[in-house]
């Protein structure tokens, strides 16, 4: 996103972390209502586009999302999105995005307020690294299709690998990403939850690749070192690959630091090629 639509969501995000500020909403109904609405606006595109349409008033497009969903989810939830909808977006599709982010936020508020959040940030870094290990798994989860025999059969597949073994968290939010990929992969859909995850709690990941297990000192001395560098709190999210030879690469969002021996190994051959 960009421009009016990174502001439009800015302002929906603040409204949404004031909303739930109280403890009588409940989060996970805000949630599963929000991936319904994401749902709607996602299928009727000519809807999305009138509730984008800047020769519209606001009150009118928030006056037609009241008709629509009045009734059908709670007001609280009725409320954010006609909040949204006065507000202005350079893309009918980035109204969609938002409201996709809102409602994983709101899972993500859930697990903050019951201790589970660090939990959550955890199982889904785990849950992609056993994506990333298996060709037959992301051809099964990420069958492209909409007709119910598939559907099901990823539900299934995911209530035996999940079912119990995560935070009702962490299901809920993959389990929407799986049935819902909205045209992403699988892999971006997991590592943009972890981002969210983080920035819930003010801090950003850092996926850390060694050779062998690091200890819980070379961990702590990391993250410490790292947090420094950053000047906030770093979340390691880590992964062994033999691979890697020795040494230690670290990706922060879009950026990669490499410290590994393969990695030297490479230049190396490249200067020596060159």
């Amino acid at each position: 996103m960009n421009g009016a639509s990174r502001e439009a969501l800015a302002a929906a995000r603040e409204r949404l972390d004031a909303l739930t500020d109280s403890t009588s909403v409940d989060a996970v109904r805000l949630a599963d209502e929000l991936a319904a609405v994401t749902a709607l606006l996602d299928r009727e595109v000519s809807l999305r586009r009138v509730l984008t349409d800047p020769a519209q008033s606001g009150e009118a497009k928030a006056e037609l999302v009241r008709r629509l969903l009045g009734g059908q989810v709670g007001g609280e939830t009725v409320d954010l999105v006609s909040g949204m909808v006065r507000s202005r977006w350079s893309r009918s599709r980035d109204l969609v995005d938002a409201v996709e982010q809102l409602a994983d936020v709101a899972d993500l508020v859930a697990a903050e307020r019951d201790g589970s959040l660090d939990d959550v940030e955890d199982e889904l870094f785990r849950f992609s690294r056993t994506l990333a290990s298996s060709t037959e798994l992301r051809a099964a989860l990420g069958g492209k299709g909409t007709d119910e025999a598939l559907r099901n059969a990823k539900t299934e597949l995911l209530r035996r690998l999940l079912g119990g073994r995560v935070r009702p968290a962490t299901e809920r939010l993959i389990v929407r990403l799986v049935l819902q990929p909205r045209g992403r992969t699988l892999e971006a859909g997991l590592e943009a939850l972890s981002s969210l995850a983080a920035e819930r709690r003010n801090r950003s990941v850092a996926v850390v690749t060694t050779a062998v297990p690091l200890s819980d000192g070379q961990k702590q001395r990391l993250g410490a070192a790292l947090a420094k560098l950053y000047g906030r709190e770093i979340h390691l999210n880590l992964d062994v690959d033999p691979a890697v030879l020795g040494g230690v690469r670290v990706r922060i969002g879009d950026e990669v630091i490499n410290g590994t021996i393969a990695d030297r190994l490479e230049e190396a051959n490249r200067r020596m090629a060159g």
